[in-house]
């Protein structure tokens, strides 16, 4: 009784995953993908059991909407597996981005919450709508168990007013709802009590800085299992720099190329959002393509590299401040947990706060969690690979569960 199905929708494409949250296993995983377009694809993929190396099966055809999505997915485990019949999942658990100031733990889904879910809409323009077209697809498909939303910004709730507040007119921030939310907070909080795991030590005792490098990155202060401080704000754009995105700009530049280059508001947000980040600086918007053209001389994918450490580094210092102390730093998502250069350059220069990193621990590849510092390292360096999925499983069971 511990089966999970959790989805994840977007506009054109929906992940999905069969848990065993007992097990802590994926059973089944899939994507759906060009939805709405002409062909779409299908991907589903059956976990292996003891000497099963398990089976993919991969299909093309119209999906012209998330219902359909869901007929496709039902397919795929009827006809390869697991059978639902024999993993009945006893709740769905759904990613939503954006759940405001309203939502600060997973939620049963009511019709009252859908109106919550697309109200906040204004706020997450290309997420809260498809996360909810997922909800509705979903609920027809599974309309006898309960469906759980578990959203990106709950984590950061706990953020005091000095960390979430922008320094602006407060009552047109009040009345536009501008503040800092913070995203990312599923995979925060899964990887800091996996830290705290492998430390052997309680997550309420310890004080760390969480790095989510992806292609969208962020830093999290965490105290006591709590985030007090995040570096995404109002939207995923703040913060770090990222492999299209901006990350922290001076918003003066935006107000001179308007005036100057004429660029209107969607140039901009095109700008910030798409052609940016490593992408902009370095031409390449992976960071395994960005560190190759680095070490072969490409000057620009040098300063590329150089300004995103700088920036993670920056962060990392502004963290220890507002902990005080720092017992770890945590590595994780698809850069994190790979890019042994990103974490070296990062933590350059950080010795003199306890932060030694053991070069060779650093560069050795490994698929579950480990620590790169030195046994003298009075900050624990680690790298924890990320869970989502299990996250939001796991959040959705303890509420649906007796």
């Amino acid at each position: 009784m511990s089966i999970v199905l959790v989805v994840n929708s977007g506009s054109s494409s929906m992940k999905y995953q069969l848990v065993d949250v007992a097990a802590g296993a994926s059973l089944a995983s899939g994507l759906i993908e060009r939805i709405g377009q002409p062909e779409g694809h299908a991907r589903h993929r059956r976990e292996g059991d003891g000497g099963d190396g398990g089976s993919t099966w991969e299909a093309d055809d119209a999906i012209p909407d998330h219902e359909a999505a869901f007929r496709i997915m039902l397919q795929g485990f009827e006809t390869h597996g697991p059978s639902l019949a024999q993993h009945p999942p006893v709740a769905v658990g759904h990613r939503v981005v954006q759940g405001g100031a309203r939502f600060f733990e997973p939620t049963v889904i009511t019709e009252l919450v859908k109106i919550n879910i697309d109200e906040l809409s204004v706020l997450a323009p290309l997420h809260n709508p498809a996360n909810l077209a997922g909800i509705v697809a979903a609920e027809r498909a599974f309309p006898d168990v309960p469906h759980v939303a578990v959203f990106d910004t709950a984590f950061h709730q706990t953020m005091p007013p000095a960390a979430y507040t922008y320094a602006i007119d407060r009552e047109l921030a009040a009345r536009h709802r501008v503040r800092r939310y913070g995203f990312h907070g599923t995979s925060h909080r899964f990887v800091s009590r996996a830290a705290a795991e492998f430390l052997g030590r309680p997550v309420e005792d310890l004080r760390m800085i969480v790095l989510h490098l992806g292609n969208g990155a962020s830093a999290c202060a965490v105290a006591g299992g709590r985030s007090i401080d995040t570096s995404m704000g109002m939207t995923p754009l703040e913060g770090l720099v990222m492999g299209t995105r901006s990350g922290d700009v001076d918003p003066a530049v935006l107000l001179h190329l308007q005036r100057r280059a004429g660029l209107d508001v969607d140039a901009v947000d095109d700008l910030l959002n798409k052609r940016s980040g490593i992408l902009g600086l370095g031409g390449h918007g992976d960071m395994r393509d960005l560190v190759a053209a680095a070490e072969s001389g490409d000057v620009d994918a040098e300063l590329a590299l150089e300004v995103y450490t700088h920036r993670v580094r920056s962060y990392v210092g502004a963290y220890a401040a507002q902990l005080g102390r720092v017992d770890a730093i945590v590595f994780t998502a698809g850069v994190g947990e790979n890019a042994a250069v990103v974490r070296e350059r990062s933590l350059a220069g950080l010795e003199g706060f306890g932060v030694h990193l053991d070069r060779a621990r650093n560069h050795e590849r490994g698929s579950g969690a480990r620590r790169i510092s030195t046994d003298a390292s009075r900050t624990a360096v680690l790298v924890v690979p990320t869970n989502e999925e299990l996250e939001i499983a796991r959040q959705a069971l303890a509420v649906v569960e007796p």
